[in-house]
């Protein structure tokens, strides 16, 4: 899977997960981008990506990531 790819993947995930095609997801989004996204958010987040790409994260490394495209990256590396 191409890193556009599961850039793709990942921004619907965001869209479904606020309700809100209009988001424009690139990768230096993060938390204080988006208003809706808290804590509660970012475990759901988090769970669809693993529902969507059959991964199971750390969730230290996920709590070290600063924005989407690190999310991006940190999928692709661990697609390999």
């Amino acid at each position: 899977m191409t890193r556009d790819e599961i850039f793709d993947s990942v921004r619907r995930i965001f869209w479904d997960n606020f309700d809100d095609d209009s988001l424009v997801i690139v990768d230096e989004t993060n938390s204080s981008d988006i208003e809706d996204w808290d804590s509660i958010e970012h475990i759901n987040l988090v769970i669809a990506m693993e529902k969507e790409f059959h991964l199971k994260f750390n969730i230290k490394e996920v709590g070290k990531l600063a924005n989407v495209g690190e999310m991006v990256d940190l999928i692709q590396s661990m697609l390999k």
